[in-house]
């Protein structure tokens, strides 16, 4: 199968494309750089440019690309989140229009805080729709708008609803790791907000998943079986480290302090369900934190 990829160089898509050309299928990859890998191709997204070969022959697209959400949120750079994610939809669909492309599949990322951003021990199924409105639930269900557009053009669409991901080379992992590793490892807040997350492996497994089984459509949450609280993800995380645990929390306001709007997603958080991706056959390889931890460190 011809797949194009988007964000095909940030931590999930340069994973995501080495097993798909493992399982024997063209992966392109849409790149900011002007090489002569004959399967990378240009982009530029602030000029509306896009190599027209890429589109060549093409089954489906998966669209990874997105500005990192864990940096302040100044009021450019919450324009930046919107723009790297929506816009880039929004062109690559011009760009299949003019090349007369039908696609097999139109598969995007998305976010769990799709749901909104607060605490509650309810587990959320994507049934339940926007519960908080927020900028995160406002972003998420823009991009997700902006992969439901494709509809015309494409036999399906997908989206996955993604948690935070646990990845040895990138993400929020290496940053907490540290803080363990220096015996300074602490819960954050309250400490009793969920932490939703998904072991990096699982969700690229997941996007194949999806890619291979025409079958599945529409929304899904890729989360862990196994979603701790704050206060358990980090004790837990010293235990397997072997280092020690404070049993004193970060407080909220220096949080807040520190990120202003963008604390919101280390302070609160619901749990979410995955029922509705295994009931299709997907199997998690890791399922609790503590199998994510042991690989991740050990």
């Amino acid at each position: 199968m011809n797949v194009l990829i988007t964000g095909g160089t940030g931590l999930i898509g340069k994973k995501l494309v080495q097993k798909l050309r493992e399982r024997n299928h063209n992966a392109r990859v849409l790149t900011r750089k002007k090489t002569n890998n004959p399967d990378e191709f240009y982009w530029n997204t602030e000029e509306k440019i896009i190599d027209p070969k890429a589109f060549e022959n093409l089954d489906s697209i998966i669209h990874l690309a997105g500005a990192n959400i864990s940096q302040k949120w100044t009021a450019e750079y919450k324009k930046e989140l919107f723009s790297s994610r929506i816009d880039t939809a929004n062109l690559l669909k011009d760009y299949c229009l003019r090349q007369n492309v039908r696609l097999k599949s139109f598969i995007s990322a998305s976010g769990i805080n799709y749901y909104g951003t607060f605490t509650s021990d309810d587990i959320l199924k994507e049934s339940d729709g926007i519960l908080k409105q927020d900028f995160l639930a406002k972003l998420c269900d823009e991009w997700e708008n902006a992969a439901e557009n494709f509809s015309d053009i494409s036999n399906r669409t997908v989206c996955l609803r993604t948690a935070m991901v646990l990845a040895k080379n990138g993400g929020a992992f290496p940053m907490l790791k540290k803080t363990v590793d220096f015996n300074i490892g602490s819960a954050v807040g309250s400490g009793n907000q969920w932490m939703n997350w998904i072991h990096e492996d699982d969700l690229v497994n997941m996007y194949i998943f999806v890619l291979e089984n025409p079958e599945i459509e529409g929304k899904f949450n890729g989360v862990a079986d196994k979603v701790p609280t704050n206060y358990q993800f980090m004790k837990l995380l010293a235990a397997i480290s072997n280092k020690f645990f404070l049993p004193v929390n970060v407080p909220a306001f220096v949080m807040k302090m520190t990120f202003g709007e963008m604390s919101s997603i280390i302070l609160e958080g619901t749990r979410a369900s995955n029922e509705k991706i295994k009931s299709l056959g997907f199997d998690f390889k890791f399922s609790t934190p503590e199998q994510a931890f042991e690989d991740l460190i050990k």
